[in-house]
């Protein structure tokens, strides 16, 4: 009775947070920092959002902390803080990025600014509000909660790793975790929170992403153009044959049509919890159209399988097209992939299908930087702990979501760290993420804050039979 009033308490006080101001006070901090990765000239304010942000409340909970420079040249360093009770006990990995992609200013509602948090209702609307700013700040918030509680003692040890590049492909956080995977970045499990929950009311557990590459398909058949009533039907023009090649790779409905770049049939247990599931991203969200592969359920076409989508594409003066054949023509493609793909053949299998097809023109360029897909097992016994959890604290049996339909790289934890990874999203679908007008819910941010404290606090529980 004792352990369920202190877990009570601990769960009153970190929705208290949120209740006396102390939350929106510190997002008002953490969104005035314009950390965007994108900018190359936002070097200092990267690590003025870790030491001055970041450091004081580690430190307040006694953590000890350092900057690991980044391997990448001219990048942002990684903070990594520890604090360590008992050798003995569990280690969990908590991870949070505090970078964000541009504000892209001139395109929010007036007079709002991506630099300055702005309240509207249950809306709290500024640039990392909810990604991933407010939903670090809520983790680390109910983690001082629980040791208050437990009167300085977690009963087990936290490592928090920071990245300020996540929305550039975290550069060098693989090299980072291979280089202190057996030392300071050791951990039994990680819980982190990122991305969406799958409807804002649902409370959800996501067990992995789909992984990402990206490609350019380009046609440069010759350095200029040339005026097309003189040339035209005597030379071939670049951006007739890119769309032939393309349309030879998707069809008109949105289905793949490289085998290669297909994914394995879902399997039956991920087949059985995505039937559970509906996709609900709130009144703002676009309506879901007939597209992609045939025969699959939108949550299967969204978590289980892969989509092949155009990005952009460049011929000629799109914006002022003059009378003349361009001489090339560029698509930006990306793949995303889940679990069984083989994404480090997607080139060979991109030129091949080409080939085969009469496009030895088109030259293919993969990105060096690919994000693998993971999928911690459903039936790993972390899920169900998690699961009991959330439950106990919400009264909502959560959501199971097998992967993100996006991506983020947990692929550095699940298969350099070789630690299973729980993610506790603290958003919804209809959050504006990397739009203007990008906003956290205090609604759900306050359930959020009770639910990571409940899980904190079921971690130092004994006995400790997860390890």
């Amino acid at each position: 009775m004792e352990s369920a009033l202190t877990r009570a308490r601990a769960i009153e006080l970190a929705e208290d947070h949120l209740e006396s101001g102390a939350l929106l006070r510190e997002l008002e901090r953490k969104v005035a920092y314009p950390t965007e990765s994108e900018s190359g000239e936002r070097g200092d304010v990267h690590r003025d959002y870790l030491r001055e942000e970041i450091v004081p409340g580690l430190e307040r909970c006694g953590f000890t902390w350092r900057l690991v420079d980044n391997p990448v040249a001219e990048r942002p360093p990684y903070l990594v803080a520890r604090r360590v009770e008992d050798p003995a006990l569990r280690t969990v990995l908590v991870y949070g990025h505090g970078d964000v992609v541009l504000g892209d200013a001139e395109r929010w509602t007036a007079p709002w600014s991506p630099w300055r948090l702005v309240v509207d209702g249950d809306r709290w609307y500024g640039r990392g509000s909810c990604d991933n700013k407010g939903q670090h700040a809520i983790n680390l918030a109910a983690l001082e909660q629980v040791l208050r509680v437990r009167e300085g003692r977690l009963g087990f040890n936290v490592t928090v790793l920071m990245d300020m590049g996540e929305e550039i492909g975290s550069p060098g956080l693989r090299e980072v975790c291979t280089a202190l995977a057996g030392d300071e970045l050791a951990a039994d499990v990680l819980i982190a929170s990122d991305g969406t929950r799958v409807a804002e009311a649902s409370p959800t557990l996501v067990l992995g992403t789909r992984g990402e590459v990206s490609f350019t398909l380009r046609a440069a058949l010759r350095p200029r153009g040339y005026h097309s009533g003189n040339w035209g039907g005597l030379l071939a023009n670049p951006a007739v044959l890119l769309a032939n090649a393309l349309a030879t790779m998707v069809d008109a409905r949105g289905r793949i049509l490289v085998e290669g770049l297909r994914p394995p049939a879902i399997p039956d247990p991920v087949r059985a919890i995505l039937s559970t599931i509906e996709i609900d991203g709130g009144p703002s969200a676009p309506p879901i159209e007939e597209w992609g592969e045939p025969g699959l359920s939108a949550p299967e076409q969204l978590y289980g399988w892969n989509t092949l989508e155009v990005l952009g594409l460049s011929a000629g003066a799109a914006t002022g097209p003059q009378n003349a054949i361009p001489g090339t023509a560029s698509a930006r493609c990306q793949l995303r992939f889940v679990v069984g793909t083989d994404h480090t053949a997607v080139g060979t299998t991109v030129r091949a299908h080409l080939d085969a097809h009469g496009f030895e023109q088109v030259v293919v360029e993969v990105d060096p930087e690919i994000t693998a897909a993971t999928r911690l097992d459903h039936d790993d016994p972390w899920v169900g702990w998690a699961a009991a959890s959330v439950e106990r604290t919400t009264g909502k049996v959560p959501t199971i979501l097998p992967n993100l339909g996006g991506t983020f790289p947990n692929d550095c934890f699940a298969d350099v760290l070789g630690i299973p990874t729980i993610w506790v999203p603290h958003s919804y679908p209809g959050c504006s993420q990397h739009a203007p007008d990008e906003h956290l819910l205090a609604s759900l941010a306050k359930e959020a804050l009770g639910i990571m404290a409940g899980l904190f606090w079921d971690l130092g529980e004994e006995p400790t039979p997860l390890r």
